[in-house]
């Protein structure tokens, strides 16, 4: 299967992830400015959860233009990471719904911890099908982002039984991490002349 059938289904379901995310914004019935208050919780949950999908979806375009092979590995690891993104729209609205309450705050920290460990298995099927020679795996490097992150979810998963406001800096914290622009493929495509 060429990569570009695989991109393609992968980002069909990121596009179905976000439209059940926006759907449990549910539509007040009164006409006031009041009305909207009680939905910020679920609105806030939203958009951490929109850029965190946007942040892999984003990556995920870049891994799969720097790979050139795809394996039945690779396959079956794309879709453990789907599946892990396909419960965003889940612990999103929960969180949300109960106003950063600990048990869904911590539910939602395990939620992106294991997005996270499955986005480094597919990262690493790649670069094993690819071997020695891959593109990513020379623009990966230590990825010091990718093993920190996991770190950051599993102490605000602990702090959401004491602070679940420190546990929802924490994810914002990631977040914003990874939304500063990564230029490790691109310039591992560019020395590659790819």
């Amino acid at each position: 299967m060429g990569k570009g059938r695989l991109e393609a289904f992968s980002d069909g379901v990121i596009a179905i992830i976000i439209t059940i995310m926006v759907l449990e914004l549910k539509v007040p019935h009164v006409a006031t400015a009041d009305a909207l208050l009680p939905l910020l919780p679920v609105f806030l949950s939203y958009v951490l959860s929109f850029v965190y999908v946007g942040i892999y979806w984003n990556n995920h375009h870049h891994m799969l233009h720097a790979s050139t092979k795809v394996s039945g590995a690779v396959l079956w690891a794309n879709l453990h990471f789907l599946f892990w993104l396909s419960l965003f729209p889940f612990a999103t609205g929960w969180m949300g719904e109960n106003h950063f309450a600990s048990i869904p705050s911590a539910l939602y920290g395990a939620v992106l911890l294991m997005a996270a460990v499955a986005y480094w298995l597919l990262q690493q099927s790649i670069i094993r099908a690819e071997g020695h020679s891959s593109v990513l795996r020379l623009a990966v490097g230590r990825d010091w982002k990718g093993k920190v992150s996991p770190l950051l979810y599993l102490l605000a998963i602990g702090a959401t039984a004491w602070l679940p406001w420190a546990a929802q800096a924490i994810y914002v914290f990631v977040a914003v991490l990874w939304l500063i622009p990564d230029r490790r493929i691109e310039n591992a495509l560019r020395e590659r002349g790819t």
